[in-house]
């Protein structure tokens, strides 16, 4: 079988981290900035950042529609904090000022901006996932909730009583940032995806 060969979001945020935990699987990477850097992928993660600067940019570079075109295609995605945000139907929680989030409207959940708190409130949780057999230590900084998920859209974790991580056919969506742990497994989760 051949190896996937997977794509990492790169206009803004945590794309790095997640870079360097799939070549430690030995997995091909593609930094995306543009469409065309969409061609031959099998999986495309959009990182943590700042879901507004990097939804602007989306706009910006023209990928919306193509990543919307490559999720329809069969292509998996995994949004990563910032990137959970921007895979969802519902936004709550832009200040005014920011206007409207741009958003890829992929998945059917209700996500709330930061609402685990500010930079200072970042903290570390082990947290239960279905499917694995021991706990993953997730990392949360400035972190979005799940508030609301469609029928087709299956919990896989809650932090206090959150929802947390989620998947729904080939997405996946995550409040925290697994790339900061050390931990390949939710990486391995998503490429069992494709």
């Amino acid at each position: 079988m051949t190896q996937p060969k997977i794509g990492v979001l790169a206009l803004q945020g945590a794309f790095r981290e997640h870079k360097q935990t799939l070549e430690r699987l030995n997995i091909e990477v593609t930094e995306v900035r543009l469409p065309r850097d969409l061609a031959g992928l099998s999986g495309l993660i959009i990182p943590g950042g700042e879901s507004t600067t990097m939804g602007k940019l989306m706009v910006d570079y023209d990928l919306l529609e193509p990543i919307r075109e490559f999720s329809s295609s069969g292509g998996a995605i995994w949004g990563t904090c910032a990137g959970a945000i921007l895979l969802a139907k519902q936004i709550e929680g832009v200040p005014p000022q920011f206007g409207t989030q741009p958003s890829l409207e992929l998945m059917d959940m209700r996500v709330r901006r930061n609402a685990f708190g500010r930079q200072v409130d970042s903290f570390e949780a082990p947290l239960e996932v279905k499917g694995l057999e021991t706990p993953f230590n997730a990392v949360f900084i400035r972190a979005p909730i799940i508030e609301w998920v469609g029928e087709d859209v299956d919990v896989l974790s809650k932090a206090e009583g959150e929802i947390v991580l989620a998947r729904a056919g080939r997405l996946l969506t995550s409040s925290f940032h697994p790339e900061l742990t050390g931990d390949s497994r939710l990486h391995e989760l998503f490429l069992s995806m494709i």
